[in-house]
């Protein structure tokens, strides 16, 4: 029975590690913790208890932190759903100074949960627009900089934003210019100012 509790350990372990430690009760189940012996972890003080079904171990909480270990939470939280975006994903890849109070993510146009820790956005993401992270996904530098005109977000922001992945090399004018229209005339006229205050 040892044999088989070590065994669980370290399946769940190896999940929970690519995670920063959390991981879902669904997972726990899948490493073979029953929903009692669950209980008694969390209630034990051996698992973090995050939120419904969402725990962490708690070897992880004392490590040193990155800075983006929430997001691994919201994408737990979303059954691997959500992608980080608009203003969260500018602080994600550190361009500008943008520092939501709210987690930005978008999410499928049927998804249904909610939290008011998180500003939900509907859209059908492609591939070629996100990027995978230690534990979560976020939308690229390009795809949250045009999100972020879209949406009316702080134009000073945004300014800095746009400036910032110019100077890294990241977008390009012409780039930028083109996911703007693709996403319509908000994004491309915030785009556009933003453009304008570089020259």
């Amino acid at each position: 029975m040892l044999r088989d509790r070590t065994d669980s350990r370290a399946a769940l372990w190896r999940t929970a590690a690519g995670q920063r430690g959390y991981f879902t009760a669904a997972q726990a189940m899948d490493a073979g913790y029953s929903y009692q012996a669950q209980r008694y972890h969390a209630q034990h003080g051996n698992w973090l208890v995050v939120d419904r079904a969402l725990y962490r171990f708690r070897e992880f909480s004392d490590l040193p932190g990155e800075g983006d270990e929430q997001l691994v939470r919201w994408w737990l939280w979303s059954k691997g759903r959500a992608v980080v975006s608009h203003a969260t994903a500018l602080a994600v890849h550190d361009l500008g100074t943008a520092n939501p109070s709210r987690i930005h993510l978008t999410v499928p146009r049927g998804f249904r949960q909610k939290s008011d820790a998180v500003i939900l956005h509907r859209a059908e993401l492609p591939e070629s627009d996100v990027e995978d992270r230690m534990g979560y996904r976020v939308t690229t530098p390009l795809r949250a900089l045009v999100e972020c005109a879209a949406d009316d977000d702080d134009q000073d922001v945004l300014d800095g934003a746009v400036a910032e992945a110019l100077e890294q090399g990241i977008v390009t004018r012409r780039k930028l210019l083109h996911a703007a229209q693709l996403m319509g005339s908000r994004a491309e006229l915030g785009v556009e100012r933003a453009l304008g205050a570089v020259s």
